[in-house]
């Protein structure tokens, strides 16, 4: 039984953009991440390497990819449901802040 399901956030629009994310990916990449999302789905909670706070209920999910490339999906837990607000291919160590400034703001809209 999932421990904390996963929804995707959805824009006033309807759009989700973690899933239209998801669907521009190759199928390798697509299926790496979402095993890597039902395992914080089952295990909830867990800690690195897979998933690791950014502080403030903001949490990633931290995927490796063919070819030595790095995804992070983005996420909170509201109501007992990880809201997948954000998806990014990483192209540094660090998380660009533009990228966390948005899944914030995304959170504030769901509290």
């Amino acid at each position: 039984m999932k421990r904390l399901p996963a929804f995707f956030y959805q824009l006033p629009s309807g759009r989700e953009p973690v899933r239209e994310w998801l669907s521009s990916l190759s199928p390798d990449d697509r299926r790496s991440i979402g095993e890597d999302i039902k395992d914080v789905e089952f295990s909830w909670p867990i800690d690195m390497p897979l998933c690791r706070g950014m502080g403030h209920g903001l949490w990633e999910v931290r995927s490796e990819l063919s070819a030595g490339r790095i995804a992070r999906v983005l996420f909170t837990v509201h109501r007992g449901r990880m809201v997948l607000l954000h998806g990014l291919i990483k192209k540094s160590q660090k998380a660009p802040p533009a990228d966390l400034d948005l899944a914030r703001k995304r959170m504030r809209d769901i509290e």
